[in-house]
């Protein structure tokens, strides 16, 4: 049977939950996974800890106490000319893929966040035919400076 828990400003992940939320993405995105000190910091942000943000939230979805999946969705602070949200990482456990869990954890995001949600996905990421089944479409070509 699965079940949700979701972290926010004011239900926060303890510390052991923080980790699990940090390993399993770290581990479960695979080659498009980013440190784990760059997860942790979405993290925090989304729930708010320690950090000045606009807030958001961490959606886990388990099965018989087991995580099968995570999504962090972050508020950007804005609306109209830039989605509301951004969905930051989302995650299936590699031994639940292809069970619909994906797409389950994608529809409570949806219904949860308040707004618009944009996300980033590489060009060769399987996921982009869910995002689009569920109604994503690609507006732009995004371009990056990176200044470091």
């Amino acid at each position: 049977m699965l079940s949700f828990k979701v972290y926010h400003s004011k239900i926060k992940p303890s510390e052991e939950e923080k980790q699990d939320i940090v390993i399993f993405l770290h581990t479960h995105l695979q080659e498009f996974s980013d440190t784990k000190e760059d997860i942790t910091k979405c993290l925090d942000y989304a729930v708010k800890n320690n950090v000045t943000s606009f807030g958001g939230f961490v959606l886990v979805i388990k099965e018989h106490d087991m995580l099968q999946g995570i999504t962090i969705i972050n508020k950007t602070g804005m609306n109209g000319y830039i989605p509301e949200n951004i969905l930051v990482y989302i995650a299936v456990h590699e031994n639940a893929r292809g069970k619909g869990i994906g797409k389950k954890l994608l529809l409570e995001a949806i219904s949860l966040a308040e707004g618009d949600i944009a996300l980033h996905v590489e060009p060769s990421n399987p996921a982009i035919k869910l995002y689009e089944s569920l109604g994503f479409s690609n507006k732009y070509l995004e371009m990056r400076l990176n200044k470091s």
